[in-house]
């Protein structure tokens, strides 16, 4: 009796079973169809794409020449997606719940907010660009007496003029060599003085030979001169090089009409080079970080001095809000551990409580949201909470601090424009140098959370696409 009752029940099990799994195909199949009723949306120019999942959670930013074509690629029915794209990719693709989008004007817009949001996001199933590899610019030393002209990843603090950043160092390398044909202007690392009077016994480099350099390392060149071919690098960088575009293709064509086609080629070549120029950021609008970030150790042991820490000073947090009067409001947090971004420590924030243009309610928002994990003992206090904004901002966190009974937290704020630091026990705002290295680190910090914020809450604006990882 037992084995037929065993029977019975193993014969019943098998059809639910079956059935079960049948319904997960069937609701598998129904979100790849709802998703690909979703991709015929999609436009066919360039941007970003973003595939997300349970709880709008991003999982992975990808770029895109045609979005519609490059997502509808991951979704094709009957693609083996395990053979196609490996396993990782193929385990994503099963938590996809919806994707998201968000135009650029060029493949190159695409590419650098694409790195930009990878590194801030840090989406679970990108392992490319998370790290704090940089795009190169041209710095020209507007500041020296003869200005150089250089390819960096790290540029000087001030005294320069910056284009870029730049999709790639390889082109840029070589349409440097074209401009320099061109323009003639140094590359050199030389400490080039006007008044020097040993510049006229100086031995010109190679370059000076073949004509690529006007020598002002040699007093070849006076100093107006000099600055006037600069000006006209900077000048043709600014437009659309219509003219010196024009004239290399009328060489080319006059070249391939006298069978020099190796000659043509050359000129062809140069063309597309500088058209390569427009593949390009602009350094406002396309913010790197990291490039900018200075040496933070001489910063912190003079902040532990002017805070009188008994303790190093360790870890930064920075806080800022962003709004359009008072609607869709946004906070945001950023971590720095030892002078550096912690990105593992950002926190953006959805206002909820706060209502209209009320920055200090919403900065006391962000506050308690942010610190209530650290009373409970969850997370570790800051050194150190730096408010953007002026007295107001930072009476309003210390207000939404002692409102939760937290223990004593150091608070400051940094004004804009007029850089003043706010410190809880000074009557009077605190005035350092611009070259200051605290003042320069607060600077990033505060900079940083105000980037944090900005940058999306303009995405949010245009399209709700990061989700609720924050």
């Amino acid at each position: 009796m037992d084995c037929e009752l065993s029977t019975v029940i193993e014969s019943s099990a098998r059809p639910s079973v079956a059935m079960t799994k049948k319904a997960m195909t069937m609701r598998g199949q129904d979100r790849l169809e709802a998703i690909r009723g979703q991709i015929k949306s999609l436009p066919t120019g360039p941007g970003l794409y973003f595939m997300k999942g349970p709880k709008d959670k991003v999982l992975y930013i990808g770029k895109a020449k045609n979005l519609r074509s490059r997502v509808a690629s991951y979704f094709q029915a009957g693609g083996e997606m395990t053979s196609a794209r490996g396993p990782k990719i193929a385990e994503m693709i099963n938590k996809v719940r919806t994707v998201d989008f968000l135009e650029t004007e060029t493949e190159v817009d695409a590419m650098l907010k694409e790195a930009r949001l990878i590194k801030d996001i840090r989406p679970p199933y990108n392992t490319d660009l998370v790290d704090d590899k940089t795009f190169p610019y041209l710095e020209i030393t507007t500041g020296d007496n003869f200005p150089g002209v250089h390819i960096t990843r790290k540029p000087r603090p001030t005294g320069r003029r910056l284009f870029g950043p730049f999709a790639g160092a390889k082109d840029l390398r070589q349409v440097m060599v074209v401009l320099q044909k061109i323009f003639k202007f140094r590359t050199c690392n030389l400490d080039i003085k006007e008044d020097d009077p040993k510049r006229r016994f100086f031995r010109p480099c190679l370059l000076y030979s073949i004509k690529q350099c006007t020598a002002p390392c040699a007093a070849k060149i006076d100093k107006q001169q000099y600055k006037k071919n600069i000006e006209d690098l900077i000048r043709f960088l600014r437009s659309k090089r219509s003219t010196i575009l024009r004239r290399l293709r009328r060489q080319m064509a006059e070249a391939a009409e006298a069978l020099q086609y190796e000659k043509a080629a050359m000129f062809r070549d140069r063309i597309r080079l500088i058209e390569h120029l427009d593949r390009r950021g602009i350094p406002d609008e396309d913010v790197q970080p990291e490039v900018f970030a200075a040496d933070p150790t001489e910063a912190l042991v003079q902040l532990r001095k002017l805070l009188r820490a008994p303790e190093p000073v360790r870890i930064i947090e920075g806080i800022d809000v962003a709004h359009i009067a008072g609607t869709e409001s946004v906070g945001s947090l950023v971590k720095f551990i030892d002078g550096r971004p912690f990105k593992s420590g950002y926190r953006r924030f959805k206002i909820k409580t706060a209502r209209g243009i009320d920055d200090y309610a919403m900065i006391a928002e962000v506050v308690k949201r942010r610190y209530k994990y650290a009373l409970r003992g969850e997370e570790l206090w800051p050194d150190l909470v730096l408010i953007d904004g002026g007295r107001g901002h930072l009476h309003a966190a210390e207000a939404a601090l002692v409102e939760m009974n937290a223990p004593s937290v150091r608070i400051a704020s940094i004004a804009k424009k007029e850089e003043d630091i706010y410190l809880q026990a000074s009557p009077k705002p605190l005035k350092l140098p611009a070259h200051s290295p605290v003042r320069k680190l607060l600077q990033y910090v505060r900079d940083e959370a105000h980037r944090f914020a900005q940058h999306y809450f303009h995405i949010l604006r245009t399209k709700k696409v990061i989700g609720k990882k924050y």
